[in-house]
């Protein structure tokens, strides 16, 4: 597939431009030849941005990554992952992948997503005929417990398509121990933030 990474920037939150410039800069290390694009209501100097096209909060931006505008396939990852290693085999797989949640193992984790144009289709089509509907039911689960009304026993899990402990949770794999070997990517799910402990 294209070595495309798309995130995500709704401002106002957690998160702001400096995060979006550290994506980047990791992905410049670690795959140079990658594009970012940003889904954002900011500018975002040295990185290619796409507008929001709604005004959907917090995390419900993410579901911008399935409009059908948005073409191609792409990898997505959330602003608090920290890229530790090559991401080639990433890159090498060719079908929609979600995260495997890292404490429900049968649940879904939207924080790394390997998406094709193809399977977008489903989602928004579910998503938009009622997103204020979604938002309420799934207020605390967020876009992952929607995304799980759709393709839950459905998608390939990530971790499954990737080496072992290429992709790692900080809080239930790295805190507290050696970086696993092989990881490649680190997902920070919540608190501490990576540039809360210095990553």
């Amino acid at each position: 597939m294209t070595e495309t990474v798309v995130c995500v920037l709704r401002s106002g939150g957690d998160y702001g431009p400096e995060h979006v410039r550290r994506l980047r800069d990791q992905l410049s290390r670690w795959s140079p030849e990658c594009r970012l694009l940003c889904l954002s209501d900011a500018e975002i100097d040295g990185v290619e941005v796409l507008p929001l096209a709604f005004d959907w909060p917090g995390w419900w931006s993410k579901m911008e990554l399935f409009r059908p505008d948005l073409t191609g396939d792409f990898v997505f990852l959330d602003l608090d992952v920290s890229i530790v290693g090559d991401l080639t085999n990433l890159f090498a797989v060719h079908e929609t992948a979600v995260m495997r949640d890292v404490y429900r193992p049968d649940g879904l984790q939207s924080a790394a997503m390997v998406l094709k144009q193809s399977d977008r289709a489903e989602v928004w089509a579910r998503w938009i005929a009622s997103p204020g509907h979604w938002m309420r039911k799934f207020r605390r689960g967020g876009d992952q417990a929607f995304l799980e009304t759709v393709w839950l026993g459905r998608v390939t899990r990530l971790q499954d398509l990737l080496p072992a402990r290429q992709l790692v949770s900080f809080k239930a794999d790295v805190r507290g121990r050696e970086l696993p070997e092989a990881a490649s990517i680190v997902m920070f799910h919540g608190r501490p933030r990576p540039w809360e402990v210095g990553w």
